[in-house]
């Protein structure tokens, strides 16, 4: 059957359309998505502005014309940080849903840790043992580890790339003093809750997703996109912990210059390498693979195994 799924995310607002049969991976069929950058549209203590909400309802409207064009027969819609975190969140769902029939539900940080742990352990399968998963997205840090396909624990911190660059920055390049402050923030933050993690034993196999992560394993000389997902890409901790700090002291024109840079996430690298140089570090993770699967997939997955369970 045919599967959409609307991920509205703090950067990104994407539909991805997959052919999904039981026994079968998800083959993706169609993508479309929009970097909206709904987290820098949260003002006045956190409540999303009438311009965000407009363009979340534009792009909502032509995403859903999209599926219909592409024969989606089941359509599943969540939100995360972004849409969570607005004191308004909830009646701009309810809007939607009135206005356009189109039910998104929102995702917790825990839940979102446990749908990208579920997609990590399928790609890479019970041969890999006990997983550790930490994925940087723009509003949160989420980390999940377990032996099985649930976790047996799932985290989720207010450390994303982007929430942290509108909060913690006032300039680009970042002012050292500011760089300083914000990694003794992360640190003490990640800190509290390795415990948690710890307590477990050490990770077999330690993995990244997302899309600040995969910029930052390309940038330190990671294979590029079009080499496809099969190929094996790492983030060694000696490259990040070197760029990390160079991050921050270019001047963004040069940070978009460099490998795998997105134009409009060049401003949230500096934040998002300072937060996965402290998780490598904190953790004690000498590397991470990259896997191409992540939230948008273990949703997929989950709502598969509904269907024909």
């Amino acid at each position: 059957m045919r599967l959409g799924v609307l991920d509205v995310g703090s950067n990104t607002v994407h539909l991805l359309v997959v052919d999904a049969h039981q026994g079968a991976r998800p083959l993706p069929a169609f993508s479309h998505k929009a970097e909206l950058q709904l987290a820098a549209y949260l003002e006045d203590g956190d409540r999303l502005s009438e311009e965000g909400e407009r363009r979340l309802n534009a792009f909502v409207q032509e995403a859903l014309q999209v599926a219909e064009d592409k024969g989606v027969q089941d359509l599943v819609a969540f939100a995360t940080s972004a849409v969570r975190d607005a004191v308004n969140g909830e009646e701009i769902l309810e809007r939607l849903r009135t206005g356009m029939q189109v039910d998104i539900d929102v995702l917790s940080g825990p839940d979102e840790a446990r749908a990208t742990f579920l997609a990590v352990r399928r790609w890479f399968g019970w041969s890999s043992g006990r997983l550790l998963v930490v994925d940087i997205g723009g509003g949160s840090l989420e980390i999940a580890a377990g032996i099985d396909e649930d976790p047996d624990v799932s985290i989720s911190l207010p450390l994303g790339a982007s929430r942290l660059t509108r909060d913690w920055f006032t300039a680009d390049p970042v002012p050292a003093e500011e760089a300083r402050k914000l990694r003794k923030h992360v640190r003490a933050e990640i800190a509290r809750r390795v415990g948690e993690v710890a307590r477990y034993g050490p990770p077999d196999h330690a993995v990244c997703t997302s899309k600040t992560f995969k910029q930052l394993a390309r940038i330190a000389g990671a294979a590029p996109s079009s080499e496809g997902p099969l190929v094996r890409r790492e983030l060694r901790h000696t490259d990040l912990t070197e760029w990390a700090e160079k991050l921050a002291q270019m001047p963004p024109q040069e940070r978009a210059g460099l490998p795998g840079v997105s134009e409009r996430r060049v401003p949230q690298l500096p934040a998002g390498a300072i937060v996965a140089d402290a998780t490598m570090d904190l953790f004690g993770l000498p590397v991470l693979e990259v896997c191409p699967w992540a939230l948008r997939e273990g949703v997929i997955l989950r709502r598969l195994d509904m269907i024909t369970g």
